[in-house]
C-alpha cells in the first residue's frame, strides 16, 4: 500500500511540473497576457479543472517556484546547529546558495533563469502574487521564530526579525539580479554578493548607526 501511495505522489508531482513547464513555455514565447489557462491545459494535455486542481490561479503555474522555497527559512531556523544563533544560520545559508548560484539568490546569469525571473518582474499580477507568498513566508518563518529564546516580547519580535530577514534577502536578490541584468556575470558578481550579505547581516545583528 505505502509503495502504491508513493507512486500515485509521484505521478502527481510529474504531472504537476509538466503542466508548470508548459505554462511558462508558452509564457516567455507569447507573453503572460497573451496565453489563456485554456491555452496552457490545452497543450500540457489536462483539463482545465485538472489544471485548477494543481494550481489554482494562473498566477500559480508561475510564482509556485517560490512558493517551493517557502519553508527553506523556517527549517534552517529549526534545523540549525545547538548553539548556533538564528542570523549565523541564516547568513551560512544565504552564503551557501550564493556559491551554489541558487536562482533564489539571484545570483545566476543561465538564460532560462533570466527569462523567468523577467517574465516575474514584468508582469503586474505575477508581481502582485509574489508579494502575496512573501507575506506567507514571513509568516512561516515568525511561527519557527517564536520556538526560539527570546529576551522580550517574543510575538511581536519574532514577526518583526521575520519581516526583515525576508525583506533582507529579497533586496539582495533584486540587487544581484539587477547586476547581472545588466550584462555582468554570476562569477563576476559574486564577490560584491557576499559582501552585501555580510553588511545586510551585520545591520540586522547590530542594527543601523549613523557615522
Amino acid at each position: 500500500m505505502d509503495g502504491s501511495m508513493g507512486l500515485r505522489e509521484r505521478k502527481k508531482q510529474r504531472t504537476r511540473a509538466a503542466i508548470s513547464d508548459t505554462a511558462i513555455r508558452l509564457f516567455l514565447r507569447h507573453g503572460f497576457d497573451g496565453v489563456s489557462v485554456a491555452d496552457v491545459a490545452a497543450e500540457a494535455e489536462v483539463s482545465k479543472p485538472t489544471l485548477f486542481r494543481y494550481f489554482p490561479t494562473k498566477e500559480d503555474l508561475v510564482v509556485h517556484r517560490f512558493a517551493d522555497h517557502q519553508t527553506d527559512a523556517a527549517t534552517t531556523v529549526r534545523e540549525r546547529v545547538p548553539g548556533t544563533s538564528v542570523l549565523d544560520a541564516l547568513h551560512r545559508d544565504f552564503r551557501a546558495r550564493l556559491d551554489a548560484r541558487d536562482p533564489i539568490t539571484g545570483l545566476n546569469d543561465a538564460a532560462e533563469v533570466l527569462a523567468f525571473h523577467g517574465l516575474i518582474r514584468s508582469t503586474p499580477t505575477l508581481v502582485a502574487r509574489m508579494g502575496e507568498y512573501l507575506a506567507r513566508e514571513e509568516e512561516i518563518l515568525a511561527e519557527a521564530l517564536r520556538e526560539t529564546p527570546a529576551t522580550e516580547r517574543p510575538d511581536i519580535t519574532a514577526r518583526l526579525l521575520a519581516g526583515q530577514l525576508v525583506a533582507t534577502r529579497r533586496i539582495l536578490a533584486l540587487a544581484n539580479w539587477e547586476r547581472i541584468v545588466a550584462g555582468r556575470s554570476a562569477d563576476e558578481v559574486h564577490p560584491e554578493a557576499v559582501a552585501d550579505a555580510e553588511h545586510a547581516f551585520s545591520l540586522l545583528r547590530d542594527g543601523f548607526r549613523e557615522s
